[in-house]
This record gives C-alpha cells, structure tokens and sequence, in this order.
C-alpha cells in the first residue's frame, strides 16, 4: 500500500475488500474494481490513491477521448474513476504499464457498467498480466456494523471448530437489514432515510442507464419487479414474462434475455449458477441460474415492502434475508486469494436443494439459509442429505464437505448439533 494517502475521503468506512486490494497493487500494473453503483468503488480505491480523473465529468471526459492517455496524468498511483466512459483507457492503461517497465501499483480503474457489445472492439487488449481485476459489492453486515464478524467463514474452511456464542437477534432485525441495505450512504441515518436509498437507485437506472441504452425503462422496471416476486427462484424466461405481462401482451423471451443482459452488464442483479457435483447420481442435478439482487434493499424497493409489512410477510422477508445473506458470502469469497473461490446452489430432480455451495482452496460446504432458527431442522436434513448422496459412491473418492452450516436471520446462539451441522446466527459471521 502507498505510504502516501492524501485522498482519503472524510467519514470512509473501512471495508474487507482493502487487504485483497493492497495484495493486487504490489502484483500488478493496474488494478480493475468493479460493482454496482453507489457500493462504494470510488472511496475504497481514493484511499490507495494520490490523484484522480473522473470520467463522469465532462470537461475530463471529452479530453480522454481525444486522447485516451490524458486520463493516466497524475502522480501514481492514479485513479481513472468510471474508465468504461472511454473505453479506449483500457488499452492505453494496458500500455501505460508496459512502458513503465511494468512497475507496480500504478492505476486503479472503477467502473460500474460492464462494456457493452458496441463499444468491446475499442478494447483490443485483455489486459492479461497487466491489469488485475477485482470484484466489489454493497456492505455486509459485518462491514456496516450489525454483525461482530465472530465467526470467521475462512477460519470454518480451515477446520476450526464452531465457538459457542450467544447473540441476541430477532426478525424485526432482519427486516430493517433487508430495507436499509449495505449502502455506505445509509450509515448512520436512520432506518426511514435509509430506505430512500434503494428506491432512488431503481430510479436513477431506469432514468439514466437504460435510456442511455436507447431501453425502455417501463419493460426495465417491469422486469425487475417480476424478478423481485421470484426472488432466489430459478424461474425461467416464460415465466417472467407471465408475471411482467399483468394482462397485457408479454414481452417475447428474447426481449427478456436482452433486458436481463443488461441488468447484469449494470452489476444490478448477479447469477447463482447451479452446482454439479463430480458424483455419480441418478439425480439430474438443475443447472438454471438463479438471480439475486445486488442488494436485498433493491429487492424490497421494488416490492413496496417496509419492516412493518414484512413483519407480516415472512415469506417474502425469508426471500429476502436469503438475498442478504447471499450478498455477505460473495463479500467473503471476494477477499480470499486464489482461484476456486465461488458460490452455487444446489437443486436436483429428486427434490433436493441447498440454497449455497461455497468452494474455496480445493473444498466445498454446504449452507441452508433460514429466516428462523425454528427452521433449523429442516435445514439441517437437506445438508445431510446432500452430504450422503456426495459421499455415496465410494469409487468416486469424493470429498467431505469442510463444514455444513444453517445460517439464521433470528436466532441465540452458535452452535455444532449431534449431526455436525452448525448453526450461525447472521449476526456472528464474517469473512
């Protein structure tokens, strides 16, 4: 990390992706941060940054597509914030670093739109030794302060054994976790101008992005909702379209895949893809991918939902505490070093699912995620039961999950039951 930080801005927060980021600096050339809107890109990188070119600002913008390497100008390292204005910096950032000898820790882009089809022939260059890339999200719950991070998810892939902690969280917890959000905007303002948060979000894509993607925001918005009503469902286009149609004639499907490219281009909804074991099974294991908002607050804006109406709808705050808790494990996962680190489901044809597979250093586990730890049992029998159809064929030499948990929005205590599977209160965990 640079011994000298002068842009630091005023009331940062810090956040896990720091020590990932430093790591990534003293690797390579340029580092690549991307993620939705508003989760905090630009601060994080400011803070191992001694200047700045913001391409959202005109004057800097026009001077960078006369001459991509304006952006570069300043003292290292150096941060062209929302590079993907300009699309050409990439390759000029790419051969920045080649000149210099390929020093370290020269730039930092933040972007929060991938490139789109249009504009990928301006990058002719991956960046491949270069430029490092590294992925950010909005705040878990650790990083915001409403969990004390107790219990370290790495430490669980190492083999430590689950401490036995009380804590004391209830639902009407959970439901103002889900409403506020992970926004560092939201942090200490109270829970009813927290909520605005998400819904001017919503409101600034469709207002900007999709109509600077010549879209409709009213088939965006539409879609949207319909995937905050099938929240962690692997539904399938037909069925979008039934629930985007309202009477109306429905969008054909691949108007829908077209929209839902963008959406994801715009870091606002990510996939869940489905987890194929390496067993031999009967089961047909489900593939679909799952899709979950960037922020469960997203999710709850476009619902209308307030923690008075999802303290009396505890399906849908169940749906959305699995958003939750979805998000913080991709917040973990993106601080580890190495390939392998990824998150699935699974789902096979038997009926049998497990919301999250993490695999990390060459292991898997298994997490149930449940609103209430009266739902622990049934959390519980799943894991086990995937845990014996894995271990199944001895042939197969597949390996024991490293740890199998039940996650708990409202729950007491951290525990290991008589079968192995522990149970961990959200309020306990992180990375």
């Amino acid at each position: 990390m640079p011994a000298k930080q002068t842009l630091i801005p005023d009331g940062y927060v810090p956040r896990l992706i720091e020590g990932r980021l430093d790591a990534l600096l003293q690797a390579f050339g340029c580092v690549e941060i991307t993620g939705p809107k508003w989760c905090g890109k630009t601060w994080t990188a400011l803070t191992r940054s001694t200047s700045v070119t913001r391409l959202d600002n005109r004057p800097e913008r026009e001077a960078a597509e006369m001459d991509p390497t304006l952006a570069l100008v300043g003292t290292p390292p150096h941060l062209v914030d929302e590079w993907q204005e300009v699309p050409e910096v990439w390759d000029a950032a790419r051969r920045y670093v080649d000149d210099s000898g390929n020093k370290r820790g020269l730039l930092l882009l933040t972007g929060s739109t991938s490139l789109k089809k249009s504009s990928r022939d301006k990058v002719r260059h991956t960046g491949t030794g270069r430029i490092a890339r590294l992925s950010m999200h909005t705040m878990a719950l650790c990083e915001s302060g409403e969990s004390s991070a107790a219990i370290s998810l790495k430490a669980l892939f190492g083999g430590a054994p689950l401490p036995r902690m009380r804590c004391e969280t209830g639902i009407q917890d959970v439901a103002r976790w889900c409403c506020r959000g992970g926004w560092p905007a939201n942090l200490g303002i109270p829970d009813e101008a927290a909520a605005e948060t998400a819904s001017q979000y919503v409101q600034s894509v469709l207002d900007i992005n999709v109509i600077d993607e010549g879209r409709s925001p009213e088939t965006a918005l539409s879609l949207m909702r319909a995937l905050a009503l099938n929240e962690s469902q692997a539904v399938t286009h037909k069925t979008l379209a039934k629930d985007m149609s309202a009477g109306d004639k429905a969008p054909d499907v691949d108007t829908i895949a077209s929209y839902i490219e963008l959406l994801e281009r715009l870091k606002l909804i990510d996939g869940l893809r489905g987890w194929e074991p390496p067993m031999r099974s009967k089961a047909r294991v489900r593939v679909k991918p799952k899709r979950y908002f960037c922020d469960p607050s997203i999710a709850a804006a476009l619902l209308g939902a307030t923690p008075t109406r999802l303290l009396q709808d505890t399906q849908t705050l169940g749906m959305l505490f699995e958003n939750l808790v979805i998000r913080d494990l991709r917040v973990f996962l993106s601080t580890y070093a190495g390939l392998g680190n990824a998150l699935s489901y699974y789902r096979d044809d038997s009926g049998l699912e497990v919301d999250a597979i993490v695999e990390h250093a060459g292991q898997w586990a298994g997490i149930e995620i449940k609103l209430s730890d009266t739902k622990v049992d049934e959390g519980a029998k799943n894991l086990v039961a995937l845990r014996n159809k894995v271990l199944a064929n001895p042939a197969a030499q597949n390996s024991e999950p490293a740890f199998l948990a039940v996650i708990v929005g409202r729950g007491s205590l951290s525990y290991t039951r008589d079968d192995g599977v522990m149970v961990i209160p959200a309020s306990l965990l992180g990375a």
